[in-house]
């Protein structure tokens, strides 16, 4: 969409895809609180239980790009409803089901909702809000997963020890049909329907190395990011004594950093390149992880390591997320950010694995120091590498009025990307 003719109401459509983000991240965060519940539930062990994450971020990972391309022709609207629909479905089959292999299976199917909507609701908002404003969109749209951290999992952790794991489920479901009838009437349509092409032209962008820098990019960060948070209550066990509340307070906090980091990033992506955010961001990381061994006995230490962490990780999300947006061509948004969130939700299943084995190898205080040499990697990878510039590397000039529905008097920005053959489907 061009900023030639901006959209009224920008943030009011991006706050209501918000809130689809908020229930699909409340499902994704929330089953780790509830998983001893599960396992006496469905009669399997904490880890086998654990395993109903495994499958949901592995499913996520390679649908989201598979989905996005059978849709590509479907008006957006259409696949955002019809993915929270199947969102819900597969949230009250999990509620319903009775043994352990079912219940895999329907986080599979909750899965490809999650995939759906995700993706396409990042390049919805992106293209309603224009380009100079991509960032700032963006960011609207991961507030709501980043409140799923702060709210969402924290009332559906309450729920499901009040009333069984089961009524957590009936949460999520309830969350995705709220937003709903929303998003069928408040949300306009944008322009990013793809035309006709063949499967050589769907797979065109990984031929792109500006698209693969990103996309390793983000599966390499995202591993570091989400290992010290997947094992947060193994590190920091001797700050928290095993005590359930303080454990609590330090993902609630975590929770809060995020959300600031993530609206912070979101300002910075469009004034400044990207690349250069998520470099600073991963760098930071480096260090924060690297000490987190030092200082993980102390609790008002552990707080505060919390607090930078939880900020440092929420600044990369909106910049990756711009620049994939900014590669891509005409009507191939969505295909691009499927194929991001597919990186995304490939590193969280990897921080399991690598973060189990790192319990096993080097111990509980020394596992935040492979997630520092992985994010140092990344801040390379970001900051160096010898690619040549990318698109998402100079954002658009800011408009003087976010929601102002003036025309501006120059539309020929230069360094707006020209356009492409579409690699959408």
């Amino acid at each position: 969409m061009s900023d030639s003719a901006p959209p009224q109401h920008w943030r009011r459509h991006a706050a209501v895809l918000a809130l689809g983000a908020f229930a699909v991240g409340t499902d994704a965060f929330v089953i780790s609180g509830v998983l001893p519940e599960i396992a006496d539930s469905v009669q399997v062990s904490v880890g086998a239980a654990g395993q109903l994450v495994t499958v949901f971020s592995i499913a996520y990972a390679l649908l989201a790009p598979v989905l996005t391309a059978l849709t590509a022709h479907w008006p957006r609207r259409t696949v955002l409803v019809t993915a929270l629909a199947i969102f819900a479905v597969g949230n009250v089959a999990t509620a319903l089901v009775p043994g352990y292999g079912l219940v895999l299976a329907t986080r599979v199917v909750a899965a490809a909702g999650a995939a759906m909507f995700t993706s396409n609701a990042s390049a919805t908002a992106a293209a309603l809000a224009g380009d100079s404003r991509r960032g700032k969109a963006i960011s609207i749209v991961m507030l709501g997963m980043t409140s799923s951290l702060v709210l969402g999992a924290p009332l559906g952790t309450v729920l499901g020890s009040w009333l069984g794991w089961r009524s957590t489920m009936w949460f999520v479901s309830a969350l995705a049909l709220v937003v709903i009838p929303l998003i069928t009437l408040r949300l306009p349509e944008p322009d990013i329907i793809a035309t006709r092409t063949d499967l050589r032209q769907r797979l065109a962008p990984l031929r792109d190395r500006r698209v693969l820098r990103v996309l390793a990019t983000t599966l390499v960060i995202f591993t570091g990011i989400y290992i010290p948070y997947t094992y947060i209550s193994a590190i920091f066990d001797p700050a928290t004594d095993g005590s359930g509340t303080l454990l609590a307070l330090l993902l609630m906090t975590f929770g809060l950093a995020a959300t600031a980091g993530n609206l912070m990033a979101g300002q910075l992506a469009d004034r400044i390149p990207p690349r250069r955010i998520v470099a600073i961001a991963a760098l930071a990381l480096t260090v924060i992880f690297a000490v987190m061994p030092l200082f993980r006995e102390a609790y008002p230490a552990a707080l505060a390591l919390i607090v930078f962490s939880g900020v440092a990780s929420f600044s990369v999300t909106t910049p990756q997320q711009h620049q994939i947006i900014a590669l891509a061509p005409k009507n191939g948004q969505p295909l691009l950010t499927s194929l991001y969130q597919s990186a995304l939700y490939l590193a969280i299943s990897l921080a399991g694995v690598i973060g189990a084995l790192g319990l096993r190898i080097v111990g509980d205080g020394q596992v935040p120091l492979i997630a520092a040499g992985l994010v140092l990697v990344a801040a390379i990878m970001a900051g160096v590498g010898g690619w040549r510039p990318t698109a998402g590397d100079t954002p658009p000039p800011p408009q003087a009025a976010d929601d102002s529905t003036s025309t501006p008097t120059d539309t020929t920005a230069p360094d707006r990307p020209q356009q492409q053959p579409s690699y959408d489907s």
